[in-house]
């Protein structure tokens, strides 16, 4: 997978419009499962490229720093072999310090190598790091959209599950209908009802009965009266 092709996919999956997704998906639900899996797939995947890219990086700027510490290196060499040349010339030694101008000039012929192998890797260097902070931002803009996916899921599984209750519930309420005379509710009532109105029909009978006997007993008190009374004129007499 090449650079461009990461960075591509990197960015088109970071910039993805969740709730556009959402209003086009038959089941929410399920099209958010299944956004959190690519999703996860994708990051897994990217990440791996990603760290593929910056440890090549990493290996670019090892060489480069290699590069200037050598060339470094062999500029101190060919300091040293000139200095060397010049102290053999100042002593008389002249075929001697040739040798060591030869020296440094290898040694400058080396160092000269190496700043441009140095300065070569270093508009690639620079290109190849701004890609890896392209990469690395997409990165955590993915796993930002990852939590985001996961938060809008459990809100719509919750709203879900909130909804279906509510309908079970609506539903159990007008399946009962208090002033249905057919109901389980209206049949109790009607049968306490009877019961009250046959323990209303004992109360009158028991009160009739009662009072028939007062007046009864009334009755016979008057017939006594009258009898003592006629006792009375038939003694008087």
């Amino acid at each position: 997978m090449t650079k461009q092709t990461i960075l591509g996919r990197v960015t088109q999956l970071a910039k993805a419009n969740i709730n556009a997704l959402l209003d086009q998906a038959e089941d929410p639900q399920k099209m958010l499962d299944q956004l959190i899996r690519d999703y996860t797939a994708n990051i897994s995947e990217a990440e791996q490229a990603v760290a593929a890219t910056i440890g090549n990086l990493r290996l670019m700027e090892q060489d480069h720093r290699e590069d200037v510490d050598a060339a470094k290196e062999w500029g101190d060499k060919a300091l040293a072999a000139s200095r060397k040349a010049d102290e053999l010339r100042a002593a008389g030694s002249a075929e001697e310090a040739d040798t060591f101008d030869n020296l440094a000039k290898v040694a400058l012929g080396r160092q000269l190598q190496s700043e441009k192998e140095a300065k070569t890797a270093e508009p690639t260097i620079a290109a190849q790091t701004e890609v890896v902070d392209k990469l690395k931002s997409g990165l955590d803009q993915m796993k930002n959209k990852l939590t985001e996916l996961k938060s809008k899921r459990d809100e719509l599984v919750a709203r879900a599950k909130s909804a279906q209750a509510q309908n079970q519930m609506l539903d159990s309420v007008k399946n009962i209908n208090v002033l249905d005379p057919t109901s389980e509710l209206s049949r109790f009532e009607d049968k306490v009802r009877r019961e009250e109105a046959k323990a209303m029909g004992k109360q009158e009978l028991a009160a009739s009965s009662l009072d028939a006997q007062f007046e009864r007993l009334d009755s016979l008190g008057d017939s006594a009266e009258i009898e003592a009374r006629l006792a009375a004129l038939k003694t008087a007499s």
